[in-house]
């Protein structure tokens, strides 16, 4: 072994080296220290996509600047960051919320690692869990490219105004200059009759889609009458109190509700009102029923997925669509042992130019209606993979039928809340999909 004399001392060379190193560098030498969780969230506030140096080799500078562009035209609050494969996991989303400061959707992706977590205002943790199941697997190109355009018709909210214009074109945005050509195009000759042309085509083929709509609409509402009646409640019946009539009169008022929806109903996304109605009747029902059977008042959850008639959920049990991922869905009593048992659920089937087909693979008329049903954000984790949900991923689906996922819930994405979150949005440990909870299954590097 080669060795120096350090003032008389025998001294092995490579100890000298790595005492001069722990000198300089305060320890055991790294090929580069991660980047500073604050480094990413002051990147992030400025635009919605960070690349870290020492992972650049995963995503170009091209196809980020590309996955930016998306988000900032799309105007949703969607921030991505792809980070080395050995960057410490230990609290890294609620970290990041937390420097970041803004309300939404963070997607982060550690080599070949890929994970979420949302604020519960913007996006269901069943949703993105949901989201992050569906595009497991793919290359970093496509699976940042897949979650962002579903996350971007899931996702409520707004983008963060501190995106401000695009930093790759000098503050002017593509958005503006788009916006002003279409302008000018617009004062063209003959661009009046053309937009004239388009809205009576798109006026017939709404009418058409809710006269379709309307015979399973007023299946639903018909069903829900006859829950009245079987129900044979009397608010005078011995045993009735004023918690029990009260139910009563909610339901009754939502079947009214619901009737008088469906009757003014003049386009699809108007038939959302008209179930929005329903599942509140039905829930009520459902409260009634458990106080005058002595039972514990229902949890309010969504509708059974499977067919909103059988009432609300009792559970989310894990089903699998034909040719799709595994996602958690709200289910009934009775599908809930169904799938146990390794039995189909009893699917709601409608009517198309195909035969009869699940309701998620009936067209898009079907989005508001499944909308009224499961709003406040559970939809977009339901659908995805399914034809429903991917018609109404795509800008079509928007100006067709009002918009997409994010309008079916009270969404407030991209405000500014400081650290002021719920910290059970960002639980749980990398690569459990968002599951949430705190000290939950990790990724290799900790709990987050």
């Amino acid at each position: 072994m080669k060795v120096v004399l350090v003032k008389g001392l025998a001294v092995p060379l490579v100890a000298l080296l790595m005492a001069a190193l722990t000198v300089l560098y305060g320890g055991v030498p790294r090929a580069e220290a991660a980047t500073d969780v604050s480094t990413v969230a002051t990147a992030l506030r400025k635009g919605p996509v960070y690349v870290d140096p020492a992972a650049s080799g995963q995503l170009s500078a091209r196809d980020a600047d590309a996955l930016a562009k998306k988000i900032e035209d799309a105007g949703k609050p969607v921030f991505v960051a792809v980070l080395p494969a050995d960057y410490p996991t230990q609290n890294l989303f609620a970290d990041l919320r937390t420097a970041t400061g803004i309300t939404g959707l963070y997607a982060i992706r550690l080599g070949d690692r890929f994970d979420a977590r949302a604020d519960s205002s913007v996006l269901p943790r069943t949703a993105v869990q949901n989201l992050v199941t569906s595009v497991r697997g793919e290359s970093v190109k496509a699976q940042l490219d897949d979650f962002t355009d579903r996350a971007l018709a899931n996702v409520g909210g707004r983008a963060p105004s501190s995106w401000g214009g695009s930093a790759r074109d000098g503050g002017v945005s593509s958005t503006a200059l788009i916006t002003v050509a279409v302008v000018l195009v617009a004062g063209a000759t003959g661009a009046y009759a053309l937009v004239r042309r388009n809205r009576r085509r798109r006026d017939e083929e709404q009418r058409a889609a809710l006269e379709k709509l309307r015979v399973v609409v007023d299946e639903d509402i018909t069903a829900f009458g006859e829950e009245l009646d079987r129900l044979d409640f009397h608010p005078g019946e011995q045993g009735a109190d004023d918690a029990m009539r009260e139910d009563y009169e909610r339901a009754l008022n939502a079947y009214d509700r619901a009737k008088s929806a469906m009757a003014a109903a003049e386009r699809p996304e108007d038939v959302k009102a008209v179930t929005q109605a329903l599942e509140d009747g039905r829930f009520s029902l459902a409260v009634l029923a458990a106080r005058r059977e002595g039972r514990a008042l229902p949890e309010r959850r969504p509708p059974c997925f499977f067919d909103p008639r059988h009432g609300p959920s009792v559970a989310d049990a894990t089903w699998t669509p034909a040719g799709g991922a595994a996602r958690e869905v709200p289910v009934c009593a009775a599908d809930r042992a169904r799938l146990a048992d390794g039995r189909d659920p009893a699917i709601r089937e409608v009517e198309t130019e195909y035969g009869r087909r699940p309701y998620w693979d009936a067209g898009p008329a079907y989005g508001p209606w499944a909308g009224g049903y499961f709003g406040g954000g559970i939809l977009p984790g339901l659908l995805v993979g399914t034809l429903l949900g991917s018609m109404m991923a795509t800008p079509s689906y928007a100006a067709d039928y009002g918009a997409g996922y994010g309008d079916f819930g009270g969404y407030t994405g991209g405000d500014v809340s400081g650290a002021d979150f719920d910290p059970g949005d960002f639980g749980g440990g990398f690569g459990d999909g968002g599951a949430g909870g705190f000290g939950g299954g990790d990724f290799g590097g900790g709990d987050f």
